[in-house]
Formats: structure tokens, sequence, C-alpha cells
């Protein structure tokens, strides 16, 4: 039986049926849910909090919990690893997490921060950027909205595609507006196929927050190949891992 925490479930390279060709990857997962530690992920720690690695309170049980003031946080996971692969070989793609907002305050008051997922390669982007990138936002959050956990999940269809699919922005460049865009030289595609970290985070591109106070909670930390609305979504991770071979 495959564990529950941390599977990757081998990128598995079909050949064509006639000279050997390789083909696009059939199935691929990674998932955390830090049972066996962080796993890669790490979230803020400095002179603003910590984030700690806690056995309770978890969805369920073990689970990555931060408790920090700063004008954003995040949690990322950088390559080479499980959760960095070429996007581009799978037909449609899963990432998902699930989150619990314990407080978000700004100066004693609470409020919703953007959550979003973000796909960042750091090699040689634009100058005066820290990386090229491609980002989701799946919703504001808050206690008071997500005080419970809760499921956040964004599937792709075309990971090939060279557009940006629907409800996804680009980073590394601006428009004459200011707002962020991918360069003119990158597309959707590239940043899948060539990204070196994955994050979830409440730094939204084109925005700016004052410093707040964040207690938060994440787990099961999932990126897979799937089939576009194929009910994952709703599924608990423990429903899941029960069909998987």
């Amino acid at each position: 039986m495959i564990g529950r925490r941390s599977r990757l479930l081998g990128s598995i390279a079909l050949l064509a049926a006639l000279g050997g060709t390789p083909v696009a990857a059939a199935e691929f997962a990674a998932v955390t849910t830090f049972s066996a530690g962080a796993e890669g992920w790490v979230g803020p720690t400095g002179i603003g909090g910590a984030t700690t690695l806690e056995p309770t309170g978890g969805n369920p049980d073990q689970n990555l919990r931060t408790v920090f003031s700063d004008f954003g946080i995040t949690f990322s996971n950088a390559g080479p690893g499980p959760f960095v692969v070429d996007l581009t070989a799978y037909q449609a793609i899963a990432i998902a997490i699930d989150l619990r907002v314990e407080q978000i305050d700004f100066f004693g008051s609470p409020v919703s921060r953007p959550w979003l997922v973000e796909l960042r390669d750091t090699t040689d982007p634009e100058r005066g950027y820290p990386w090229t990138s491609v980002w989701f936002k799946f919703a504001d959050v808050a206690a008071a909205t997500h005080g419970n956990w809760t499921t956040f999940t964004v599937f792709v269809n075309d990971p090939d595609s060279t557009g940006l699919p629907a409800g996804w922005g680009g980073y590394g460049a601006e428009d004459e507006l200011g707002n962020p865009e991918l360069p003119e030289d990158r597309t959707f595609a590239s940043v899948l196929a060539g990204y070196d970290e994955i994050a979830f985070t409440t730094l939204e591109p084109g925005f700016f927050f004052g410093e707040t106070a964040h207690t938060v909670r994440i787990d099961n930390v999932t990126l897979r190949s799937a089939i576009f609305g194929d009910g994952f979504g709703s599924e608990s991770l423990a429903a899941w891992s029960a069909h998987t071979p």
C-alpha cells in the first residue's frame, strides 16, 4: 500500500507504437501531508515569527503552521524535486492545497488577503524582477470565511498552451499601465516547462499590503496529472488515496 505522505507516482513515459518514440507521460502525483516532515516546503521564518511542523491540528494530524507578521506570507518548494517537473508533459494537471486561517489581522482588525498559487522560473528573469511566473488566484481568505479547513484546487486543461488560461496571470514584466504580465519572449507553456519553484502566497502580483499578522495552517499539498474536471477538488485526500494504485 502506498504511504499516505509524500508519494511520487512515477512520471511514466509511454512509447509510441512504432520506433519507441517517447510521448506524453501518463500519470504523475506528488503529495505532501507532512507526516514525513516538511519535504522541501518552507514558510516564512525570521524576525516576524516562524513556521513550524505541528503534530496535530491538521487535516488531519500533521501540518505546517505559520505565525508571522509581514506584508504577506509564502509557502514554497524549490527544485529539484517531485513538485518541480515539466508540466507540459501531461495532458492536464491539478494543483491543490488545504488551508485553515486562524488569524489575519491588520493593526488588530480582521482582514482578508489574496490566496494564490504561483509557478516561478528564477532563471534569467527580466532586469529588476526576481523571477518570471504564472499565477492563479483562488480567493480572498480570512478567518471569518476560512476558519475551517478548505481545499483549494485549480485544473489546467492544456499545460502546453501559449496563452494564459482563464483566471491565470503573468509576472516578470509590466504593460504600459504598470500591470504585471509575462515578458514578450515567455508563454504559459514555457513557464510550466521550466519553472524551478512552486509557491502558495498571499502576495498578489501588482498589489501592495501593509504589515499584517498571519496565523495559518496548510496541509495536503498536491500536484498531479489529471483529467480536467475529474472531481478531485470535491474528494478528500484519503478518498483519492484509496483508489490510487
